[in-house]
C-alpha cells in the first residue's frame, strides 16, 4: 500500500513538473516575440515560481531551457530570450540565482561549442543587470569569476567575447586585479576584432590603461579604433591625460581614413573635451593643447571646430579687442594717438588666424560660386560673400597701422610672445599694402624686425651662445618663412623683395666687412642671407642692388666659412651652397672652399658642406663641378674608371687634384663620421652620403660623364650602409620601391621602349636579375641584437611562414611586397599583351618566394583573396599554378581562423597603409580555383572522351566549382562518375576511359568539371 502511495506520489510530481515545464514554455514563447511582453511576463513567471517549490520550479526551468544551448544562430528571438531569462535571474537574489548560476558554469565547461557560448552569453547579461545590492555568496563569484577567465582563453570567438564582458564589472576591484593583467596580457595577442573591441570596452580607467587604450586607435579594425575612442571619452577626463595623450588622440583621430572613426573622435572632441571641460571655450581648449609644441594639432582642432559651425563669436568679439586708443583727441585734431596694445596669449593668437582664414576661404569659395551662377542664385551667393568679408573687417584690425603696431609690441614683448608675433605676421596675408603710406609702414617695421639682433645668453663658462637651430632665420625655421611671406606681401612689386632685403644686408655686414663683427653679428647677417638665397628665383635678379652677388660671396660668405667660430662656419657653408645653387655655373672659389670645409672641418661643419657639395653635383653635374675646378684629368682615364681613388682626409688640405665624387666617396671610409650628432640623431654624414649616392644612381641617365663601371662600386657600398649595424636606424623600404622600380625596367609595357627580339629578352633577363637581388635585400634580415635570441621562429614544415621580430611593419616587410605584387597582377585584364604575360610570370615567381609571418594575420587573410585572382591570371602556366596552389596551403595551414572570413573595411584598411587601390571583388572564397585540365594529346580519344562525356550530361552539375583544398593528385568529380557508369556498362570500354583519366591525372594536379566538359 504504501509502495502504491509513493508510486502515487512521483507521477503526480511528474505530471507536475510537465504541466510547469508546458507553463514555463509557454511563457518563453511569448517572451520571444517581443521585448514589450517582457515586463508582464517576468511577473507571471515570478508568480509561478512563487507558487512552486524552489526545486521543482528549478529543475523544470533549466530542462525547458535545455534546448537553447544547442541552438547556434543568433536570431533575434532567442536574443530576446536570453534577455529575458536573464532579467529573471537578475531580480531574484535568492538560492534560485545562485543554482542558475551553477548551472550555468557547468554549460560553460561543456565541450560543445554552442552550450559554452550561450552560457557565457547568459552569465555576463544577468551580471551586468544584477543590482549592486545583490546577495550572492563569495562562493559563487569566486568560481564564477574563475570560469570566466579560462573561458576568456577560449577557442571560440564569440565564447571569448562574452567571457570578457562578464568578467568587465569585476575589473574595477583591486582585489580582482588578475583580470586587468589578463586582459592587457591577451589584448595585443587576440586576432579577432570582436574580442579586441570588448576587451578595449572593458578596461577600466587608469593609468596602466591608459596607453593600452590609445595604442588601439592604430588597430587594423575600424569598430576596435572607434570603440578606443568611445571608450577616451566616457571613462578618461580630458585633465586625466597628459598633452601628449591628448594630441596624440586628435592626430590620429581626426586624419582617420575611416568616416566612422573620425566622427566617433570629433564627438569626444566636441562633446567631452569642448563642451564639458572647456565650456564651450575653443581658446580654453586649446590651453590643454600647448599649441606652441603642437601648432599643426592644434590647427586642424580648429579647423574642425570651424567647419562643423561650433566656434561662435560673441558680441564684440574680434583682435581689435586687444588695441585701444590712448589719450583724448578732438575734432580737426591730425595727430595719431599711439594705440595701448594688450598682449596675446598664444592660444588667442592661433584661434584669431584660424579664424580669419577660414571666413577668407569662405568668402572666396562664394564669391566664386556666384561668379560661376546667375540670377537669384548668383546674388544669394554675393550676399554670403560679402557678409563673410564684412564680418572679416571687423575682426582684423581697422588700419595697417594698428595691425603694425600690435605686432611690434608682441615682438618687444621678448620670447614668450614669439608664437603670437609669428601667428600675427601671418595675418598680413589679409591686408592690401598697395597704399604707399601702409607700405612704408609695414617697411619701416620689417627693416626693424630684419635688423633686430638674434636672441642670445651667457652660458655657465661666459660664452655667448645664440639660441635656436643656429642656421634659421630667428633661430626658427618657421619664423624664417613667416617673415619671408610678410616681406613678399609687403614688398610685392618685381625685385622689389630682393633689394629691400639687400639692402638690410649690406647694413648688417658692414661690420662683417670690416671684420670688428662678433659671432653674434656674422650669424645674423649670415641668416638674414640665407633667408634671401632660399626665396630667391637667381642671382641674375640680385644684379644692380645694394649688394652684387659677387660682392656678397667675396665679403661674407667665403670669409664666413673661414671664421674660427664653429657656428658662424656652419651657416656660411649652407649659405655657399644656396648660392651655388642659384649660380648658371658653380663658381671655383666656391667649391674649393666646400670641399675644404668638408674635408677639413668638425662633423657638423662637414654635414653641411656634404650636403652642398652633392645639391652641387646633382645641380650642375659631376663633370661642370669638376671643370670648374679645372683638375688635370684626362678624359680616358675617366671613362675607364673603375673605382673611385682613395682619399687621405688626414694629410690633404681639401685642394687635391681629385675629383668630387672621389673625394666625396671617400667620406665613406671615415669611421667617425659614421655616427650621428649628438644634438641630432638622424644626421650623420654618411647617411647624408648614401641618400646622396642613391640619388645619383637612380638619376644616372642624366649623368652621361658618370662612368657605368662605377655603378656597381655605388651599389655595394649602400647595400654595406644598409646592413651595418651602424645605420640600424635606416628603414627597410625596398618594398616599397619594388613596384616602381620593375614598372621602369620591363620592356613593352608602361611605355617603356622594346625594340628587337635579343633586346627586350636582354631587358627582361636585368629585371629579373633585380628583382632577385631587391628579393634578398628584402629577406636577408638585418643585425639582430643578442639579447633577442629567439625572435625569429623557424619550421621546418612551413618553410615559407616565419615569425620575425616585430620590428618591420608589414608595409616594409614581405607581406607588403606580397601584396603590392598581387594587387599588381590582378590588375591586369584577361587578354594580356606578351610583354604582359612575361611581366606577370616574372612577378608570381618572386610572389611565390616571398614568407609570411605568423603574426600577420591580417595580411595572410587578404593575400589569400588576392591569390584566387592572381591564379586567374596565369591560369595558363602550369608550373607556376603549382607553386601558387602550395603557396595557398602554406597560408592556410597559418591562418589561426580559416573560416574567419576578413571584412572588407578590414581589407579597404590594409590596402589603404600600402597605399593600394584595389577594384577586385575581394568577397569571394579564398580557396583556390581549381585547375584546367590541359588539351590530351590522343585525338582519337578525346572525341571517345567527348561522346561518353556527352551521354552523362543530363546528369546533375554542381552549381558552383568544387573547393579543393589539397595539393594531392585526384580525379575530378565528374570524371569519376563518368568512369563510374561506363564501369557498369562495358568493362573494356571502362578500362579506356580511365586509362584516359590517368593521363588527364599527369597532365594537371587538379581536372575541374569545366575543363573537363570542354575536352
Amino acid at each position: 500500500m504504501a509502495v502504491r502511495e509513493e508510486k502515487v506520489m512521483e507521477e503526480n510530481g511528474t505530471e507536475e513538473a510537465k504541466r510547469l515545464m508546458l507553463k514555463i514554455a509557454a511563457i518563453l514563447d511569448e517572451a520571444r516575440t517581443s521585448y514589450a511582453t517582457h515586463n508582464r511576463k517576468l511577473k507571471e513567471l515570478s508568480l509561478l515560481r512563487a507558487k512552486s517549490s524552489s526545486s521543482v520550479f528549478f529543475s523544470a526551468f533549466s530542462r525547458t531551457l535545455t534546448p537553447l544551448f544547442d541552438f547556434q544562430r543568433r536570431l533575434a528571438s532567442v536574443e530576446r530570450v536570453v534577455s529575458f531569462v536573464s532579467a529573471l535571474a537578475a531580480s531574484a537574489s535568492d538560492e534560485f540565482l545562485d543554482c542558475f548560476l551553477k548551472f550555468l558554469l557547468a554549460a560553460a565547461t561543456a565541450s560543445n561549442k554552442t552550450a559554452r557560448f550561450r552560457a557565457c552569453q547568459i552569465v555576463s547579461e544577468i551580471i551586468l543587470r544584477l543590482p549592486d545590492d545583490a546577495e550572492v555568496s563569495n562562493e559563487i563569484w569566486d568560481e564564477v569569476i574563475e570560469w570566466m577567465m579560462v573561458r576568456v582563453r577560449d577557442k571560440i570567438p564569440v565564447v571569448r567575447t562574452f567571457a570578457v564582458r562578464a568578467l568587465s564589472r569585476f575589473v574595477n576591484d583591486s582585489v580582482n586585479s588578475d583580470i586587468l593583467d589578463l586582459y592587457l596580457e591577451v589584448l595585443p595577442l587576440e586576432q579577432n576584432a570582436d574580442v579586441r573591441k570588448m576587451i578595449v570596452l572593458s578596461l577600466p580607467p587608469s593609468t596602466a590603461t591608459s596607453q593600452v587604450i590609445i595604442d588601439c586607435t592604430l588597430d587594423v579594425s575600424e569598430s576596435v579604433r572607434k570603440a578606443a575612442y568611445c571608450v577616451l571619452a566616457n571613462k578618461f577626463p580630458l585633465q586625466s591625460l597628459s598633452i601628449k595623450l591628448r594630441t596624440l588622440i586628435l592626430r590620429r583621430g581626426l586624419a582617420d581614413r575611416s568616416l566612422a572613426v573620425s566622427k566617433e573622435c570629433f564627438k569626444l572632441l566636441k562633446d567631452e573635451w569642448l563642451t564639458k571641460s572647456c565650456n564651450g571655450d575653443p581658446v580654453e581648449l586649446l590651453k590643454y593643447l600647448d599649441v606652441e609644441t603642437y601648432e599643426s594639432v592644434s590647427e586642424s582642432v580648429m579647423e574642425e571646430l570651424l567647419k562643423a559651425g561650433l566656434v561662435k563669436l560673441q558680441n564684440g568679439a574680434s583682435i581689435q579687442q586687444y588695441i585701444s586708443s590712448t589719450g583724448d583727441s578732438t575734432e580737426g585734431d591730425t595727430i595719431d594717438c599711439p594705440p595701448c596694445i594688450q598682449l596675446m596669449e598664444a592660444e588667442a593668437a592661433l584661434y584669431w588666424r584660424t579664424v580669419c582664414k577660414h571666413l577668407q576661404s569662405e568668402a572666396h569659395a562664394k564669391g566664386s560660386d556666384a561668379a560661376a551662377t546667375m540670377g537669384t542664385e548668383a546674388e544669394v551667393y554675393a550676399a554670403e560673400a560679402s557678409d563673410k568679408n564684412d564680418l572679416l573687417e571687423k575682426i582684423l584690425p581697422a588700419t595697417v597701422n594698428e595691425y603694425i603696431e600690435l605686432i611690434r609690441a608682441h615682438a618687444n614683448a621678448g620670447s614668450n610672445h614669439r608664437f603670437a608675433t609669428r601667428q600675427l605676421l601671418l595675418l598680413g596675408a589679409m591686408f592690401d599694402f598697395s597704399d604707399a603710406t601702409n607700405r612704408k609702414a609695414a617697411g619701416a617695421f620689417l627693416h626693424e624686425l630684419m635688423c633686430k639682433c638674434p636672441e642670445h645668453e651667457e652660458d655657465d663658462e661666459g660664452n655667448i651662445v645664440v639660441l635656436g637651430d643656429g642656421l634659421s632665420f630667428g633661430g626658427d625655421i618657421d619664423w624664417a618663412e613667416a617673415v619671408a611671406s610678410f616681406a613678399r606681401k609687403v614688398h610685392a612689386a618685381a625685385g622689389e623683395f630682393e633689394e629691400v632685403f639687400l639692402a638690410i644686408i649690406e647694413e648688417l655686414a658692414q661690420p662683417c666687412k670690416e671684420r670688428i663683427a662678433n659671432h653674434v653679428q656674422w650669424m645674423h647677417s649670415l641668416s638674414l642671407t640665407g633667408l634671401l638665397l632660399k626665396n630667391a628665383k637667381s642671382l641674375r635678379i640680385l644684379q644692380g642692388k645694394a649688394i652684387t652677388p659677387d660682392e656678397l660671396l667675396q665679403t661674407l660668405l667665403l670669409p664666413g666659412a673661414k671664421q674660427a667660430h664653429l657656428d658662424v662656419q656652419r651657416i656660411a657653408v649652407r649659405c655657399l651652397g644656396l648660392y651655388g645653387l642659384l649660380e648658371r655655373k658653380p663658381s671655383a672659389e666656391l667649391l674649393k672652399q666646400l670641399r675644404i670645409s668638408y674635408i677639413k672641418g668638425p662633423h657638423s661643419i662637414s654635414i653641411e658642406a656634404c650636403r652642398a657639395l652633392i645639391d652641387l653635383v646633382m645641380w650642375h653635374g659631376p663633370e661642370e663641378v669638376d671643370k670648374m675646378l679645372k683638375l688635370n684629368i684626362p678624359c680616358q682615364i675617366n671613362s675607364e674608371k673603375s673605382t673611385f681613388c682613395p682619399v687621405n682626409f688626414s694629410d690633404s688640405e681639401g685642394d687635391l687634384d681629385i675629383e668630387t665624387l672621389d673625394i666625396l666617396y671617400g667620406g665613406f671610409e671615415n669611421g667617425d663620421w659614421a655616427s650621428p650628432l649628438p644634438s641630432n640623431e638622424e644626421e650623420c654624414v654618411h647617411a647624408i652620403l648614401g641618400e646622396g649616392f642613391a640619388k645619383i644612381l637612380l638619376l644616372s641617365d642624366n649623368y652621361p660623364s658618370l662612368p657605368i663601371t662605377l655603378h656597381p662600386v655605388i651599389l655595394s657600398k649602400l647595400i654595406y650602409l644598409y646592413f651595418s649595424d651602424v645605420s640600424e636606424h635606416l628603414h627597410r623600404c625596398i618594398a616599397k620601391s619594388f613596384m616602381p622600380v620593375m614598372r621602369s625596367m620591363w620592356p613593352g609595357i608602361f611605355g617603356n621602349y622594346a625594340g628587337s627580339n635579343f633586346t627586350v629578352s636582354q631587358m627582361r633577363k636585368r629585371a629579373v636579375q633585380a628583382s632577385r637581388f631587391m628579393l634578398q635585400m628584402v629577406q636577408i634580415p638585418l643585425y639582430v641584437k643578442e639579447a633577442q635570441p629567439d625572435c625569429e621562429s623557424t619550421t621546418t614544415e612551413q618553410p615559407q611562414v616565419t615569425d620575425k621580430c616585430a620590428e618591420v611593419p608589414f608595409d616594409c616587410g614581405e607581406e607588403g611586397l606580397a601584396l603590392r605584387i598581387a594587387v599588381e597582377v590582378a590588375s591586369f585584364s584577361s587578354k594580356k599583351t606578351a610583354a604582359e604575360k612575361a611581366y606577370v610570370s616574372a612577378l608570381c615567381r618572386i610572389l611565390v618566394l616571398l614568407h609570411f609571418r605568423i603574426s600577420e594575420q591580417g595580411p595572410i587573410k587578404c593575400m589569400r583573396k588576392l591569390l584566387h585572382h592572381v591564379v586567374e591570371c596565369v591560369s595558363s602556366e602550369k608550373d607556376l599554378l603549382k607553386e601558387l596552389k602550395r603557396m595557398s596551403e602554406r597560408l592556410r595551414t597559418v591562418d589561426s581562423l580559416p573560416d574567419k572570413e576578413l571584412l572588407q573595411d578590414e581589407v579597404n584598411l590594409i590596402l589603404g597603409k600600402l597605399e593600394l587601390e584595389c577594384d577586385l571583388d575581394l568577397g569571394g572564397p579564398v580557396s583556390m580555383p581549381q585547375t584546367p585540365a590541359a588539351p590530351l594529346t590522343r585525338p582519337a580519344r578525346s572525341r571517345r572522351r567527348v561522346r561518353i562525356e556527352e551521354e552523362s550530361s543530363d546528369e546533375e552539375l554542381p552549381s558552383v566549382v568544387p573547393t579543393t583544398h589539397h595539393t594531392v593528385k585526384i580525379r575530378s568529380e565528374r570524371a569519376s562518375k563518368t568512369a563510374a557508369i561506363n564501369k557498369m556498362s562495358s568493362a573494356r570500354r571502362s578500362l579506356k576511359i580511365d586509362e584516359m583519366n590517368e593521363q588527364v591525372e599527369e597532365d594537371s594536379d587538379v581536372t575541374s568539371d569545366d575543363s573537363d566538359a570542354s575536352d
